[in-house]
């Protein structure tokens, strides 16, 4: 009697495998996506976010979903990835939303603009203040789906070849930088230029450009800037909280099994945290040795801050009056970032303001 009901037992149990296992491998599908990085493998930190997030698809899939990243150039160039992701070269990609502002200028908030949110505001209005949900609205014009994929903190101002004492001597000057903040830096009298990351060295050696700005001191000394303009200048008001994305071909993201999605979701939010963890770890060391090596620190004066902030909500008003779409995301996020400094300078201001100055005084 026991050994039937055993060969009883067992047969259940082979006909639950059986039918169990066409279950399983329709929900964990073989399937290969290519990703074009807008960012050099030179610079690990930021184009380490697509390792990383790739490393993580494929290793809660136990292999079957594999993401193969591309470094900037390798498939297409950087100012062809939004193309390239919504005519279906690629699946996706790992950029800026900004670099395509030459589009619309509302690419440029996707990532950051000047005097916008910090980058633990920025997140708290991409996930919970109905950010990404409003971008994606936008995107979908393009065919694509995004979501946060990197977060550098907030940025240095940039590289010079001159000191900047007043407004008046940005009059001229060559810079290279993106976005809406081009188009500030243009109020101020500067001649905005739109360059790859690994073309501004050349480009300040030469005297092509002036100043230029990139990420902060990690990034930064890896691409050599200080052998090229003496002067350091802080903070990259244009760049508060600046959000990297990954970008998504539309029709590609809703073939996606749910529980693929679930993990490319999860994947992203891992490498958005991760990345400004790395940064956050290695700036301070970074600098530390750009100074030591002679570099000139210098803070904007305020003159230049207040300059900026004006021309800043000038080109929002003016942009705004022209473009609905821009207009209902940046009223959006201008209304959240208000809500959230009312709280940081109740708590985060006032304890970093102490802590700063406890440093200080050793």
């Amino acid at each position: 009697m026991k050994r039937r009901q055993f060969l009883q037992s067992a047969a259940v149990g082979a006909a639950a495998t059986t039918l169990a296992a066409p279950a399983i491998a329709q929900s964990m599908p073989d399937i290969r996506w290519r990703l074009q990085s807008g960012f050099p493998k030179s610079l690990d930190t930021i184009y380490g976010a697509a390792d990383l997030f790739s490393k993580y698809v494929s290793e809660a899939t136990d292999g079957k979903f594999q993401v193969q990243p591309f470094a900037a150039g390798e498939i297409v160039g950087t100012p062809q990835i939004l193309d390239a992701i919504g005519n279906g070269t690629v699946e996706m990609g790992h950029t800026c939303s900004y670099y395509y502002f030459g589009k619309d200028p509302t690419f440029a908030i996707g990532t950051a603009v000047p005097f916008g949110p910090n980058s633990r505001q920025m997140n708290a209005w991409l996930y919970h203040g109905g950010g990404n949900d409003l971008l994606n609205e936008f995107y979908t014009k393009y065919s694509i789906y995004a979501l946060p994929g990197g977060n550098t903190g907030t940025q240095m101002g940039g590289w010079f070849r001159k000191e900047i004492k007043a407004v008046s001597d940005i009059q001229g000057l060559k810079m290279r930088i993106a976005g809406l903040a081009g188009e500030v830096m243009t109020k101020l009298g500067a001649v905005p230029q739109q360059i790859p990351g690994g073309d501004i060295y050349p480009a300040l050696e030469r005297g092509t450009i002036d100043a230029a700005e990139w990420v902060g001191p990690y990034d930064d000394e890896k691409l050599g800037f200080a052998k090229v303009a003496p002067f350091y200048y802080y903070p990259g008001f244009w760049e508060g909280g600046p959000t990297i994305h990954f970008m998504i071909n539309t029709a590609k993201w809703k073939e996606l099994p749910k529980n693929y999605q679930a993990i490319v979701t999860a994947a992203a939010a891992y490498a958005n945290i991760d990345m400004q963890a790395k940064y956050d770890a290695r700036n301070p060391a970074a600098l530390r040795r750009l100074v030591g090596a002679g570099t000139q620190l210098r803070p904007f004066p305020q003159e230049v801050l207040e300059a900026g902030y004006k021309a800043a909500n000038e080109v929002y008003e003016e942009t705004s009056a022209k473009n609905p779409d821009f207009k209902k995301i940046w009223d959006n996020m201008r209304a959240f970032r208000n809500e959230e400094y009312l709280w940081f300078q109740v708590a985060e201001y006032t304890f970093d303001n102490f802590m700063i100055r406890a440093r200080a005084r050793g």
